[in-house]
């Protein structure tokens, strides 16, 4: 039965979409042949479902770009405060600056909570103290710079699947083997627009990329194991957290004791809810985004599970009103918006 939107009512993914959606997120290059066998279903019917979530704009799968080559400084969270009745103006301006990664519309004492990844070629200076307070509406700006992940959002997964269909998927998992890149100057041209291919579509094959550089499939499949296996390129799979019963998005900032901060972060980037989870400057050294089935169940979180570790002093948290914008592509309801264009530079 297809599970129904909350916000019209209408169905969009049943039962053996959301397998496929799981199955994904475990291994987001897995062969469709492979894909189908291990969930128990035609190859056909995995390809046909799988391509209408994907021109439904319900799914897709992405590359992740290991931040350290994309980006001329560390990443920052930004807690903006709007004048009333401002925070859509201000979410639209925010929205045209391509080093915005992520945003969320929120209730709390700040109403945009913002990720910048000031990109190559930017100033972060001038982005944190001209460029964004300068925009019309906004009263306030605190930002807080992300000083290490200890989890990052590929590495969330929706947890549907058994021990045993899980297990399969992991032996398609790509795994990090070879040596990291340093610089994007390290890439050939090839390499570098096989990466921004990647970016694009975590899923594309040595094929589509052959065909479209003007190179063999087998000198594509080099770059993109290369890509892969060094770490340049994650695949990972964005779809709206509301169509897998996590309606809620929600920001936790938790201020730790220094000597228990290692100990929370171990046990925070375990929790099924934490989809990302950083060292950050500032009096809360430690920050998370989450996705949550409901605000009891962020309710347990923070008093129960905040509550049983070490060392926490205090917590912040803010409730997602609409998630905006997250990993460079925008959201449209339920369904997924366009994509920022030219994140990759060099």
């Amino acid at each position: 039965m297809h599970r129904p939107s909350p916000r019209t009512g209408r169905p969009l993914l049943d039962e053996a979409d959301l397998d496929i959606v799981a199955a994904l997120h475990i291994a987001p290059r897995v062969p469709t042949a492979a894909l189908a066998e291990i969930l128990g279903i035609p190859t056909s019917t995995a390809s046909r479902r799988l391509a209408r979530m994907q021109d439904e704009r319900l799914l897709q799968v992405v590359g992740r770009f290991a931040w350290e080559l994309i980006t001329s400084s560390n990443p920052f969270e930004l807690w903006i405060t709007s004048a009333p009745g401002q925070s859509r103006a201000v979410l639209a301006e925010l929205l045209r600056i391509p080093d915005v990664q992520f945003v969320l519309h929120a209730s709390g004492a700040a109403d945009l909570y913002v990720n910048l990844f000031p990109l190559l070629g930017s100033d972060h200076e001038e982005l944190l103290a001209v460029t964004i307070p300068s925009i019309p509406g906004i009263r306030a700006v605190d930002s807080r710079m992300i000083l290490e992940p200890a989890k990052v959002g590929q590495s969330w997964r929706y947890r549907r699947l058994d021990a045993a269909r899980t297990t399969a998927l992991e032996a398609h998992a790509s795994v990090v083997a070879g040596e990291p890149l340093h610089d994007l100057g390290q890439l050939s041209d090839l390499e570098f627009e096989t990466m921004r291919m990647l970016g694009a579509n975590g899923r594309v094959t040595a094929a589509e990329v052959g065909r479209t550089l003007g190179v063999s499939a087998s000198t594509a499949a080099r770059a993109i194991r290369m890509l892969l296996q060094s770490g340049a390129v994650s695949p990972r799979v964005e779809a709206q957290p509301d169509l897998m019963g996590y309606p809620l998005n929600a920001i936790v900032t938790i201020d730790v004791r220094p000597r228990d901060i290692r100990g929370a972060l171990d046990v925070l980037a375990t929790h099924p809810s934490v989809r990302l989870l950083s060292t950050v400057t500032g009096s809360a050294p430690v920050s998370l985004a989450g996705v949550f089935e409901g605000p009891a169940a962020l309710a347990t979180f923070v008093r129960d599970d905040l509550g049983a570790l070490p060392g926490v002093r205090s917590v912040q948290s803010i409730a997602g009103l609409r998630l905006e914008r997250r990993y460079w592509i925008d959201r449209d309801g339920l369904r997924l918006g366009a994509q920022v264009p030219d994140v990759l530079r060099r």
